[in-house]
Protein backbone atom coordinates (compact mmCIF):
# COMPACT_ATOMS: atom_id res chain seq x y z
CA UNK A 1 0.00 0.00 0.00
CA UNK A 2 3.35 2.31 0.34
CA UNK A 3 4.20 1.81 -2.99
CA UNK A 4 1.04 2.72 -4.11
CA UNK A 5 0.46 5.95 -2.64
CA UNK A 6 4.01 7.02 -3.30
CA UNK A 7 3.15 6.33 -7.14
CA UNK A 8 0.21 8.27 -6.32
CA UNK A 9 2.42 11.38 -4.93
CA UNK A 10 4.54 10.86 -8.20
CA UNK A 11 1.64 11.17 -10.01
CA UNK A 12 0.50 14.32 -8.31
CA UNK A 13 3.81 15.65 -9.15
CA UNK A 14 3.14 15.05 -12.72
CA UNK A 15 0.16 16.49 -12.76
CA UNK A 16 1.51 19.87 -11.94
CA UNK A 17 2.73 19.79 -15.65
CA UNK A 18 -1.06 20.92 -16.43
CA UNK A 19 -0.32 24.37 -15.71
CA UNK A 20 3.03 24.21 -17.52
CA UNK A 21 1.01 23.40 -20.85
CA UNK A 22 -1.31 25.73 -20.48
CA UNK A 23 1.12 28.39 -20.19
CA UNK A 24 3.28 27.41 -22.85
CA UNK A 25 -0.40 27.21 -25.28
CA UNK A 26 -1.42 30.49 -23.55
CA UNK A 27 -4.72 28.97 -22.49
CA UNK A 28 -4.89 31.48 -19.54
CA UNK A 29 -8.52 30.47 -19.10
CA UNK A 30 -7.70 27.54 -17.99
CA UNK A 31 -5.58 28.63 -15.23
CA UNK A 32 -8.08 29.01 -12.25
CA UNK A 33 -7.93 29.59 -9.38
CA UNK A 34 -9.80 25.91 -8.44
CA UNK A 35 -6.56 24.58 -10.97
CA UNK A 36 -4.21 26.28 -9.21
CA UNK A 37 -5.54 25.65 -5.66
CA UNK A 38 -5.76 21.82 -6.68
CA UNK A 39 -2.13 21.39 -8.19
CA UNK A 40 -1.08 23.33 -4.96
CA UNK A 41 -2.39 21.35 -2.48
CA UNK A 42 -2.89 17.76 -3.60
CA UNK A 43 0.89 16.88 -3.78
CA UNK A 44 1.49 18.38 -0.57
CA UNK A 45 -1.69 16.05 0.98
CA UNK A 46 0.05 13.19 -0.89
CA UNK A 47 3.14 13.82 0.79
CA UNK A 48 1.29 13.97 4.24
CA UNK A 49 0.28 10.42 3.43
CA UNK A 50 2.98 9.04 2.12
CA UNK A 51 4.64 10.58 5.40
CA UNK A 52 2.39 9.89 7.87
CA UNK A 53 -0.41 7.75 6.61
CA UNK A 54 0.46 5.64 4.08
CA UNK A 55 -1.87 2.99 4.33
CA UNK A 56 -5.63 2.50 5.27
CA UNK A 57 -8.41 4.96 5.78
CA UNK A 58 -6.57 7.79 3.87
CA UNK A 59 -6.15 6.10 0.65
CA UNK A 60 -9.39 5.91 -0.20
CA UNK A 61 -9.03 9.81 -1.73
CA UNK A 62 -6.23 9.10 -3.39
CA UNK A 63 -8.67 5.83 -5.16
CA UNK A 64 -11.31 7.83 -6.23
CA UNK A 65 -9.19 10.25 -7.56
CA UNK A 66 -7.06 8.13 -9.06
CA UNK A 67 -10.16 6.68 -10.95
CA UNK A 68 -11.71 10.69 -11.72
CA UNK A 69 -8.25 11.40 -13.31
CA UNK A 70 -8.33 8.64 -15.58
CA UNK A 71 -11.49 9.50 -17.06
CA UNK A 72 -9.93 13.02 -17.12
CA UNK A 73 -7.17 12.47 -19.30
CA UNK A 74 -9.11 10.24 -21.45
CA UNK A 75 -11.47 13.47 -22.01
CA UNK A 76 -8.41 15.52 -22.76
CA UNK A 77 -6.90 12.70 -24.74
CA UNK A 78 -9.88 13.05 -26.96
CA UNK A 79 -10.10 16.87 -27.52
CA UNK A 80 -6.51 16.65 -28.62
CA UNK A 81 -7.11 14.24 -31.71
CA UNK A 82 -8.99 17.48 -33.04
CA UNK A 83 -12.27 19.03 -33.48
CA UNK A 84 -14.16 16.31 -35.11
CA UNK A 85 -13.82 14.39 -31.78
CA UNK A 86 -16.55 17.15 -30.08
CA UNK A 87 -19.44 15.13 -31.20
CA UNK A 88 -18.18 12.48 -28.78
CA UNK A 89 -17.19 15.29 -26.25
CA UNK A 90 -20.61 15.39 -24.89
CA UNK A 91 -19.74 14.22 -21.21
CA UNK A 92 -17.47 16.65 -20.24
CA UNK A 93 -19.75 18.29 -17.44
CA UNK A 94 -20.45 14.93 -15.79
CA UNK A 95 -16.28 14.88 -15.10
CA UNK A 96 -17.25 17.44 -13.02
CA UNK A 97 -20.33 15.84 -11.46
CA UNK A 98 -18.16 13.16 -10.61
CA UNK A 99 -15.48 15.35 -9.07
CA UNK A 100 -17.69 17.29 -6.78
CA UNK A 101 -19.51 13.64 -5.76
CA UNK A 102 -16.08 12.57 -5.32
CA UNK A 103 -15.68 15.38 -2.61
CA UNK A 104 -18.71 14.69 -1.26
CA UNK A 105 -17.89 10.85 -0.98
CA UNK A 106 -14.61 11.77 0.73
CA UNK A 107 -16.09 14.49 3.13
CA UNK A 108 -18.63 11.69 4.53
CA UNK A 109 -15.63 8.80 4.26
CA UNK A 110 -13.67 11.24 6.82
CA UNK A 111 -16.46 12.28 9.09
CA UNK A 112 -16.78 9.24 9.84
CA UNK A 113 -13.61 9.06 11.66
CA UNK A 114 -15.10 11.44 14.50
CA UNK A 115 -17.50 8.72 15.62
CA UNK A 116 -16.11 5.23 15.07
CA UNK A 117 -12.97 5.51 17.60
CA UNK A 118 -10.46 5.45 14.45
CA UNK A 119 -7.18 5.68 15.29
CA UNK A 120 -6.58 8.12 12.30
CA UNK A 121 -5.05 11.27 13.53
CA UNK A 122 -7.99 13.79 14.31
CA UNK A 123 -6.14 16.07 12.67
CA UNK A 124 -5.25 15.27 9.46
CA UNK A 125 -9.26 13.97 9.19
CA UNK A 126 -10.24 17.80 9.85
CA UNK A 127 -7.76 19.06 7.75
CA UNK A 128 -9.28 16.73 4.80
CA UNK A 129 -12.57 17.81 5.64
CA UNK A 130 -11.37 21.09 5.59
CA UNK A 131 -10.17 20.57 2.18
CA UNK A 132 -12.91 18.41 1.14
CA UNK A 133 -15.70 20.93 1.63
CA UNK A 134 -13.18 23.58 -0.36
CA UNK A 135 -12.91 21.40 -3.56
CA UNK A 136 -16.91 20.77 -3.09
CA UNK A 137 -17.17 25.07 -3.20
CA UNK A 138 -14.69 25.46 -5.94
CA UNK A 139 -16.22 22.32 -8.11
CA UNK A 140 -19.79 23.38 -7.54
CA UNK A 141 -19.10 27.22 -7.86
CA UNK A 142 -17.39 26.06 -11.57
CA UNK A 143 -20.06 23.91 -12.28
CA UNK A 144 -23.00 26.74 -11.68
CA UNK A 145 -20.63 28.94 -13.81
CA UNK A 146 -19.48 27.33 -17.02
CA UNK A 147 -22.77 24.96 -17.05
CA UNK A 148 -25.70 26.23 -15.25
CA UNK A 149 -25.44 29.68 -16.04
CA UNK A 150 -24.31 29.36 -19.48
CA UNK A 151 -27.00 27.36 -20.62
CA UNK A 152 -29.45 30.29 -18.81
CA UNK A 153 -27.89 32.37 -21.43
CA UNK A 154 -28.03 30.47 -23.85
CA UNK A 155 -31.21 29.83 -23.82
CA UNK A 156 -31.28 33.75 -23.36
CA UNK A 157 -29.89 34.27 -26.90
CA UNK A 158 -31.34 31.61 -28.44
CA UNK A 159 -35.08 31.15 -28.06
CA UNK A 160 -35.01 28.49 -30.52
CA UNK A 161 -33.02 26.29 -27.70
CA UNK A 162 -36.03 26.63 -25.18
CA UNK A 163 -38.39 24.96 -27.22
CA UNK A 164 -38.86 21.19 -27.63
CA UNK A 165 -40.85 19.33 -30.27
Amino acid sequence: MAKAVHFYFMCKLIEMLDTVFFVLRKKDRQISALHVYHHAIMPFCAWVGIRFVPNGHGTFLGVINAFIHIIMYAYYMLTSIGPHMNKYLWWKKYITILQLVQFVLVFVHTAQLFFNGCNFPKSLAFLLLVNALLFIYMFGSFYVENYIKQDRNKRKTDPAADKTE
